[in-house]
């Protein structure tokens, strides 16, 4: 798209105004920030079941004048918010659900404090110094394992011609930069399929006549097994992880149903696919030896997630204006997955990374990060990265060049 001179000239004129405009209502919504944070962190919910955290942020920001769709894409705990007509759009991904038994684990009452703190400050400026364009905030449930975005994607979420990027970022242990870094702009992660396998016998008297029985407990061990050793042929950035759901009933019985749950992970679609099928094996390879029947049940596959570079320097100029030394990209991926991954498969989008302290050897999914999660100093942590993802909004709605690198960044890794 050509850029005309009008827009260039309020991308210079209107930006540095702009962005301190962003900054300063995020300073000034901090301390309700800080209680919707608490509420949210101290309310987890799983997949699918974030119904209070949904009432509880639309009930925010519909104080603040906004108009907010729930059950928006024909998820009951999804939820919309949009400002603007016409033009670029940006979309702020929000995350809210948690992990069963061990709450907020995964920081995800961080990475709402940041959006929401990044969607205040940025529609503040847009409407402040009339900007062009619009700015919607989705809350895209279910990221811990539901893939709620790959299900937003198919209901036609990120299908609009117009959005020029979809941008959040995930709270990591301060432990985990290195050389001084204080964020991570360019993070990698890898893809994962996940799914259930169920394996079917028959039941008998574990002691009176077991001979009678086909044992789906045997099955799901030999499973198991055959990918331990499975295990010493995979590359290094791959994984693969099960548990037992269903193991049976009670001792004495021949288990005739069991069923696991699975995640097989590689750095690329491609990759996992190949790593995939021999999981497979290794669970038909289980019921041939036991004699069981084994069904698949798949759940939404998670896409590597792709480092869009002009959206990644982008961020990292703009949080040195605020005095954070944020890292462009790490080559290396770090081996776990999100259902962003898929998003930057269809539109231009950023997936940052910002720190909060823990103890030395705790990280997201221990259980102590969920407490670590619900501190002031991690809150101070995320509304920094609020104030990024605000300016990078403001960024990508001003600066037409910037949206077309990013454009041309996303077709060039798709065409790829």
């Amino acid at each position: 798209m050509a850029t005309s001179q009008s827009e260039d000239k309020l991308a210079v004129d209107d930006r540095s105004e702009a962005l301190t405009c962003a900054i300063d209502t995020i300073d000034l919504a901090n301390k309700e920030l800080r209680l919707l944070n608490k509420v949210i962190h101290d309310n987890p919910e799983t997949a699918y079941q974030e119904f209070f955290a949904v009432k509880t942020i639309s009930s925010f920001l519909r104080d603040r004048g906004f108009e907010v769709a729930e059950g928006t894409y024909g998820l009951e705990t999804s939820f919309t918010a949009e400002v603007g007509t016409g033009g670029r759009l940006v979309i702020i991904c929000v995350e809210y659900d948690a992990l069963p038994n061990i709450g907020h684990a995964c920081g995800h009452n961080l990475i709402m404090t940041s959006s929401i703190a990044a969607f205040l400050g940025a529609v503040k400026a847009m409407r402040t110094g009339h900007l062009p364009g619009r700015i919607r905030l989705l809350g895209t449930p279910a990221e811990e394992g539901g893939g709620g975005k790959a299900k937003l994607i198919d209901a036609g979420a990120f299908k609009d011609d117009d959005i020029a990027a979809a941008i959040m970022a995930h709270p990591f242990a301060a432990h985990q930069f290195k050389n001084g870094y204080t964020g991570l702009a360019g993070l990698k992660f890898i893809a994962s399929h996940k799914f259930r396998v169920e394996f079917r016998g028959k039941s008998a008297h574990a002691a009176g006549e077991p001979w009678n029985g086909v044992n789906a407990l045997d099955a799901a061990v030999a499973a198991y097994t055959n990918v331990s050793m499975l295990r010493q042929q995979m590359r290094p950035d791959e994984r693969v992880h099960g548990v037992f759901e269903d193991g049976g009933t009670v001792p004495n019985v021949i288990p005739e149903y069991t069923r696991m749950n699975w995640y097989v992970r590689g750095p690329t679609v491609k990759r996992a696919d190949v790593l995939l099928e021999r999981v497979h094996d290794c669970c038909r390879a289980a019921a041939l030896s036991t004699g069981c029947k084994v069904d698949f049940i798949p759940s939404p596959t998670y896409k590597d997630l792709r480092v869009n570079m002009p959206l990644c320097q982008q961020y990292v100029d703009d949080m040195r204006r605020i005095g954070e030394g944020i890292l462009v990209k790490d080559d290396e991926s770090y081996t776990a997955s999100t259902d962003m991954g898929n998003v930057s498969y269809e539109v231009p989008s950023f997936h940052g990374a910002f720190p909060i302290p823990t103890d030395p050897d705790v990280s997201q999914h221990h259980p102590r990060f969920a407490a670590h999660a619900g501190t002031d100093e991690a809150h101070e942590a995320a509304i920094k990265c609020g104030k990024g993802l605000a300016m990078l909004a403001i960024r990508v709605l001003t600066k037409p060049h910037l949206a077309d690198e990013a454009r041309r960044d996303f077709e060039h890794m798709t065409e790829g």
